[in-house]
């Protein structure tokens, strides 16, 4: 209980300050306000004392864009992400985290991509969007699953992700995220100290697949990292 209440004594000041900086920052660019946005993330997993390891640094690209997408079962992934993704990229979320005073409009000066949910036609535009962002040399990020899961077990993936991945023509870098969901999980305020795994896995090639390979496409990064999971948990358990 004292961490949690540390942790929201100072972290909502912390997300508050960050907020109106990155919006300062944005008139002096997009890269220079993401790298601030990975100073604000590194500073929530200290304030929770997090400490992050990142395993695979050598599936991550030499040069050109990605498509990373990565398990999603706690409000500490994103965080995680930016702490543990050295590289640029722009966020594909959720049109509601864009609705945060402050916080939302930061994050569409940084350049990331609203997709609502609720709206099809509406989904379709911010996918194109997302395409025209990879396709112009900046990597992608989502959650596939759409939702943080509540037990920790991989969600139905979305097919917008992978949609997304064929029109791009980008590789995708399947990521587990380990350990978040015991750190804070969905539907509880409490926070426990500890230590995550941020995994890059081997990428994915889409740029020869075909819309008729959506489906296997999807199956196939569903089962990498939800391979990796099952090995987490189950070092986790001996």
């Amino acid at each position: 209980m004292p961490r949690t209440l540390f942790f929201f004594a100072t972290f909502y000041p912390f997300t508050l300050v960050c907020s109106v900086l990155t919006l300062f920052l944005s008139l002096f660019g997009a890269d220079r306000t993401h790298r601030f946005a990975a100073f604000w993330g590194r500073g929530a997993l200290r304030l929770a004392g997090i400490r992050i390891q990142i395993e695979g640094r050598e599936h991550l690209p030499k040069s050109g864009p990605a498509l990373f997408m990565a398990n999603h079962a706690s409000n500490f992934d994103i965080p995680t992400l930016y702490a543990g993704l050295p590289l640029q990229f722009r966020w594909l979320a959720k049109q509601e985290l864009f609705d945060i005073p402050l916080f939302g409009a930061a994050m569409h000066r940084i350049g990331y991509i609203a997709i609502d949910r609720s709206d099809r036609k509406k989904s379709a535009v911010s996918l194109q969007k997302a395409a025209m962002r990879i396709q112009t040399g900046t990597s992608v990020v989502i959650f596939p699953e759409g939702t943080r899961s509540a037990d920790g077990e991989l969600l139905p993936f979305k097919r917008g992700g992978f949609n997304l991945a064929l029109q791009a023509g980008a590789p995708i870098i399947p990521v587990a995220i380990l350990g978040t969901r015991a750190i804070n999980p969905k539907g509880s305020l409490r926070i426990t100290s500890g230590t995550v795994c941020i995994r890059f896995l081997p990428p994915i090639i889409t740029n020869e697949l075909d819309r008729s390979e959506q489906d296997s496409l999807s199956d196939r990064v569903r089962t990498t990292i939800d391979d990796a999971l099952q090995e987490y948990r189950a070092n986790s358990a001996a």
